[in-house]
């Protein structure tokens, strides 16, 4: 039954293409032309015609055109039609022809990019109004095909903001980066909300998120406090903004993936061919494949249903989304069901606005090993297919596993087999609000939610698992769950006025934060039978013996906050915002828990003055600056109080008996408190030709003061060796340009392209405090793993952030080892280097970040195509590293091993030299989306019908020699390391449907 299913699902876009072609070639014929119409089209402003107008009959994309530069158009259309006018910079709108054969048609300008309704913390403000570095992308504006969550429907669009992903398991996220590292122990990463609630990037599914929102510098986020030094990213759903539509609109997709670029080694052919030329292999006499025999090729499936209903008063939205992905390594793969439903209702002549929001999810996997350690497990699994040899069998004759002795040395295909995890996460998220407007202008909100998500998990190794081989357990069995309770409580008012020439609004409100969370875990060994998994933990002997796990915790903090903002516009030429946020946190120390977050920010639209009324191709220019503090919040919530941990080895012999003790396990620190970021923003908007060429210009400086460290301390006067304390500064500074341009505007064509770029500079100021200092003004980062051992990179006071510590490589003498380079300069064997020795050496963070994005509409057809790029950093290549030397002929390597490096093969144990950091500059097609949509009236009840077909990761222009350049972490003080025990990235084929009805 599920190859029938799998058999189905893999024709599903086949067929669609087939389908496609023949929609193609039939919909020219299925709406027969009437008569021909003509017209001219004026500006209701100055009534000077409008060359280029877009004109297309409704629900027929292939019957339109332009108008001419005098304004004209003729047009030939079918009875009873409508035409759809657009022109930048003027209010698209729908005519009825009826019996007109002639047309006169007046267009009112559209400020759309100036009073387009961006959100902002607790609100929201006309485009043209705002004075904060902040980025809006709508929902047709989204990367379209595959998307993983969120943020990838905005990857590669917002200038500054980075998003990658260096996993290409089906459950990881992608990881998300926002100008720069700014904390060291804190949490750096952005505040997601998902209509004003706290929440992650997968929260909602893709397809049910309206619009995405981006509080970039410190003016903007400032009124979040100490969660926003990261960044906010503010999501909003879909809903049915009190129209009476009824609509359901259902969308689904299937795609395959495969390995983005497979490393190529050598195989049992190439080990015969090495023993024949007089090199000691061992050939077992097979010829296996091991990254064939633990990969497979998934096909996963996503399907969505959303609802719209109800009038002006009542009205809802519900939406069903069931996503199902495989990977590309065997027994990968998660199943993810999201449900929402949304209900609206006003009464006493919309003075009250009500609004209950329900928001399900449930996640299950199950597979070989958990998802939360899918780089690290399936990795180890990938490291053993990687250096099993070739000539090797999977199974012995009598149908066992085929296991050898070696240095972390075990069969992939029996890990991949004798381990099961199941796990199950849910989460509910009810929410409610009341939005009461007693007089015009003045309007109170009152927000609460709850949110409460739990996962059990239970994982377990057979009787045939290396680890009853190597570690005799005679199988494995944990079982795992936990639970977290949030709660939010905001109330806030707001008061909105204009009067002649100003326009202000107030805004003022408090909030309320709450979380508990608790866990449990027991594990066990040496079962009496493989049948119990984990579900019969207490049968396990190591219960018995005293050497089974068991461990729970239980942990609560609170968040409270007041704040204000103040906006003000005169002639809405110049403008003005100030906000302030008073918060308290339970995470700092009894003396620092309360802090306070000012900003402040101006404009100036200059497009406004009169002096640049005679600029007809000046749509607007609009110059900015804001100044803001925002804080970083502890990740644990008792880092300032002082703590004990129980051990029973850890004691003294007290009347000759050993009695188990108390241990320091934190020092007392009162005065913990938050790190600060201080930000200076400066921009210009800018917009010409009616806003065909638009954009923004943004530099930035941010200074994060009192970094959370983990100082060590004297012992005694303090109890333990370390402290978390606020001690340190940082620094970035960078360049965003975002430029948006329609090059093609014609009836049957339009060519919308967008670039981003940006670049980012930062340093370590300081690691100490005016009460202790540091005995090092550095610290080391990252970890080659065994059999090397070292750490990859320094952090160094007055450095940039991110640059490999190394042997500095200078080639290979005469038997093949390692030449490098001392810290006087001198060249020297590597056997001969000492630590000292290592030098700074390439960077992992790029310097530079660009980002170009095109839609282009032809008739009926639509084609997006996004690339993205990174350049100016270096990548330390692990998988050559470790598998590109021929030392070592029990482990396979890459066929590259005996290529000769300055004319010599290398002979030399495994070490970490600046030969395997390598420039990793890349260019991606990243995403190619080609899409047809189906005559509106084709099938009776239908509004709209769209097939389409779509690539992502499809190809990378670069000289790495790893998988890819993209595929590793690029937050924390160890980038740029393409790690050997990885998930690999893929690229995925798409093909999908959307319909509404």
């Amino acid at each position: 039954m599920n190859r029938l299913l799998s058999n189905l699902i893999q024709e599903i876009p086949r067929r669609l293409l087939l389908g496609l072609a023949m929609v193609c070639l039939l919909s020219d014929q299925l709406l027969a032309a009437e008569r021909e119409i003509s017209g001219k089209i004026v500006s209701t402003e100055d009534k000077n015609p409008l060359p280029g107008v877009t004109i297309i009959v409704k629900g027929n994309n292939s019957i339109g055109t332009a108008t001419d530069t005098e304004g004209k158009f003729k047009l030939t259309v079918p009875d009873e039609a409508t035409l759809i006018l657009s022109y930048i910079g003027y209010i698209s709108q729908e005519v009825v022809v009826g019996s007109q054969s002639e047309l006169t048609i007046e267009m009112a300008p559209d400020q759309k990019q100036l009073s387009e309704v961006v959100v902002i913390g607790y609100g929201t403000q006309k485009k043209g109004d705002v004075t904060s570095s902040v980025a809006s992308i709508k929902r047709e504006d989204f990367i379209k095909g595959t998307v993983r969550d969120a943020a990838q429907l905005v990857q590669g669009k917002v200038a500054g903001l980075r998003i990658t992903t260096p996993s290409g398991s089906p459950s990881s996220n992608t990881q998300i980066n926002l100008r720069g590292i700014n904390s060291i122990n804190g949490n750096s990463d952005p505040l997601v909300l998902i209509d004003g609630i706290p929440g992650g990037l997968n929260t909602v599914a893709p397809e049910d998120i309206e619009s995405v929102d981006v509080l970039k510098d410190g003016s903007a986020a400032a009124i979040y406090g100490t969660r926003a030094t990261g960044g906010v990213i503010l999501i909003t759903t879909r809903k049915n903004r009190g129209t009476s539509r009824a609509t359901v609109e259902y969308s689904n997709y299937v795609n395959i993936q495969t390995i983005a670029r497979r490393p190529e080694l050598f195989t049992g052919d190439d080990y015969r061919r090495k023993i024949s030329e007089g090199i000691d292999y061992t050939d077992y006499g097979g010829n296996t494949d091991w990254l064939g025999e633990i990969m497979q090729k998934p096909v996963s499936h996503n399907h969505n249903l959303t609802f719209f209903g109800g009038n002006s008063t009542t009205n809802f939205t519900g939406s069903v989304n069931y996503r199902n992905w495989e990977g590309i390594f065997l027994r990968s793969g998660q199943n993810r069901f999201t449900g929402r439903a949304d209900l609206n209702h006003a009464m006493f002549d919309n003075k009250l606005k009500t609004n209950i929001q329900i928001i399900n999810r449930i996640t299950s996997t199950n597979g070989a090993v958990s998802p939360a350690d899918n780089d690290i497990a399936y990795g180890y699994i990938y490291r053993q297919a990687m250096i099993r040899n070739p000539t090797d069998r999977v199974r012995t004759e009598t149908g066992a596993w085929q296991e050898r002795d070696g240095y972390f040395y075990e069969n992939p295909v029996s890990l991949i087999n004798e381990s099961n995890y199941d796990a199950k996460f849910k989460e509910m998220r009810m929410s409610g609000s009341l939005d009461y407007a007693p007089i015009e202008d003045l309007n109170f909100k009152l927000l609460v939610s709850n949110v409460q998500n739990s996962n059990l998990e239970g994982g377990s190794t057979t009787f045939n698992h290396t680890a009853t081989r190597l570690s005799n357990q005679n199988g494995t069995a944990y079982r795992g769950t936990y639970a977290n309770n949030e709660n939010l409580l905001e109330l806030t008012g707001n008061y909105a006025k204009s009067f002649g020439k100003h326009r202000f609004t107030l805004l003022g409100g408090y909030s309320w934060q709450d979380a508990t969370y608790e866990s449990f875990s027991a594990s066990n060994w040496d079962f009496p039978t493989d049948a119990y998994d984990w579900n019969n933990l207490g049968a396990g002997g190591a219960l018995q013996k005293g050497q089974a796990g068991m461990g729970s915790t239980k942990n609560k903090w609170q968040l409270a906050g007041f704040f204000g903002r103040l906006t003000y516009s005169l002639d809405e030429k110049y403008l003005f915002m100030a906000s302030v946020r008073r918060e308290g946190s339970s995470r700092f120390g009894i003396n620092n828990q309360w802090g306070t977050f000012p900003a402040a920010s101006v404009g100036w639209r200059i497009s406004k003055e009169r002096f640049m009324e005679g600029l007809t191709d000046v749509s607007e220019i609009k110059l900015r600056a804001g100044v803001g503090v925002t804080g970083t919040i502890a990740n644990s919530p008792y880092l300032s109080q002082i703590s004990y941990n129980f051990s029973r080895d850890q004691g003294a012999f007290i009347g000759g008996k050993w009695v188990p003790g108390f241990v320091p396990a934190r020092n007392f620190n009162p005065d913990l408190r938050w790190e600060k970021k201080e930000e200076v923003n400066a921009g210009v908007d800018f917009g010409f030709v009616k806003n065909r060429i638009s954009g923004s210009i943004d530099v930035y400086s941010r200074k994060v003061k009192d970094l959370l460290y983990d100082f060590p301390v004297p012992v005694p006067p303090y109890l333990t060796g370390s402290m978390f304390i606020n001690a340190g500064t940082m620094k970035n500074e960078g360049l965003e340009v975002l430029l948006n341009l329609v090059p093609i505007q014609t009836a049957n064509l339009q060519w919308n392209s967008g670039f981003t770029y940006s670049t980012n500079r930062n340093k370590l100021v300081s690691l100490s405090n005016d009460q202790f200092q540091a005995s090092n003004d550095f610290f080391d980062a990252g970890y080659t793993g065994e059999p090397i051992q070292i750490s990859t990179h320094r952090v160094k006071v007055g450095e940039p952030i991110g640059r490999f510590f190394v042997w500095k490589s200078v080639g290979v003498d005469e038997k093949g080892g390692w030449l490098v380079e001392n810290k006087d300069g001198e060249v020297i064997p590597v056997a001969e280097a000492k630590p000292e020795d290592r030098q700074y050496y390439g960077n992992g963070i790029p310097k530079h970040n660009v980002g170009w994005n095109n839609s282009v509409r032809f008739k009926s057809f639509d084609l997006a195509l996004n690339m993205r790029g990174a350049f100016g950093y270096d990548v330390l290549n692990f998988q050559s590293m470790f598998y590109n030397n021929p030392k070592n002929k029990a482990y396979n390597m890459l066929n590259t091993a005996y290529d000769p490096i300055d004319g010599k093969v290398l002979n030399n144990d495994l070490v970490y030299v600046s030969h395997y950091i390598e420039n990793g500059n890349y260019w991606k097609i990243d995403n190619v989306t080609l899409g047809y949509t189906l005559p509106q009236n084709l099938i009776k009840g239908m509004k709209n019908a769209r097939v389409f077909v779509s690539g992502l990761n499809l190809a990378t222009i670069t000289g790495y020699t790893g998988v890819d350049p993209e595929g590793m972490t690029m937050t924390g003080f160890f980038p740029g390391s393409d790690q050997r025990d990885k998930y690999p990235t893929t690229r995925t084929f798409t093909a999908g449907l959307s319909v509404t009805f």
